[in-house]
């Protein structure tokens, strides 16, 4: 049987080059975001709704399971960043970046690893930022700091908590990326903040996340497809 997928935050960016690089691996996928479209693909199964609701999590999951019958795999992959100087940010904004980056994780997470506990296997990967490792000046980051450095450090907590049970549990930790968040206008400027010289690709986070799926000896792993801005400056 083929193996199962979800995505989250799969509609455009890092989230369709995930959901083509699982079809390329020949699994089923589960494709989530705000804005998802109907898919003529029979393999890919789309569901739409805000991921920091518990019930979308829960609809997420019972849909997978209702359409094919398993969950080998979850990429959180949805998030979103508001650079702001700190004193800048409002209540909105705070209440709108937690409720993303960690409601939206929290929910789909915890049901997805129940159903994968009864199959003593699965795979998580969070997409998180290498901000989360060092800071940049001129780039205010605060609450992307604060919500996905938690999620590195949950990251390792669950990879511990649940490896002699089958579950591996990983993420990938991107520096800034060619996506329609940025752009072409930007991309000269905000590939100057990698040591490398330029921004990276979208294909370069889907390849990293493939390898984290075939690597079987691999867990607790951040790894940085950063174009160097972890290791120094």
């Amino acid at each position: 049987m083929k193996k199962v997928v979800i995505i989250t935050g799969a509609s455009q960016g890092i989230g369709a080059a995930v959901v083509l690089a699982y079809r390329a691996l020949d699994y089923r996928v589960v494709a989530t975001s705000r804005s998802i479209q109907p898919s003529t693909d029979p393999d890919i199964l789309t569901v739409a709704g805000d991921i920091a609701d518990p019930a979308t999590a829960q609809r997420i999951i019972r849909d997978t399971l209702a359409t094919f019958g398993r969950i080998d795999s979850l990429i959180n992959n949805a998030g979103i960043f508001i650079a702001k100087p700190f004193t800048a940010y409002t209540q909105a904004d705070y209440a709108n970046v937690l409720a993303v980056n960690l409601h939206g994780f929290f929910y789909i997470t915890q049901l997805a690893i129940a159903e994968m506990e009864k199959n003593h296997a699965g795979h998580i990967v969070n997409v998180t930022t290498s901000l989360a490792d060092h800071a940049i000046d001129g780039v205010p980051s605060v609450l992307a700091n604060l919500t996905k450095g938690g999620l590195n450090s949950a990251t390792k907590s669950l990879a511990i908590e649940y490896a002699k049970r089958g579950i591996r549990v990983n993420a990938v930790s991107p520096g800034i990326i060619k996506t329609p968040m940025h752009g072409e206008e930007t991309h000269a400027a905000l590939g100057q903040l990698h040591p490398v010289g330029h921004m990276g690709e979208v294909s370069d986070i889907a390849q990293a996340i493939v390898y984290l799926e075939t690597a079987g000896f691999v867990t607790g792993e951040i790894l940085h497809v950063d174009g160097g801005q972890s290791a120094g400056h």
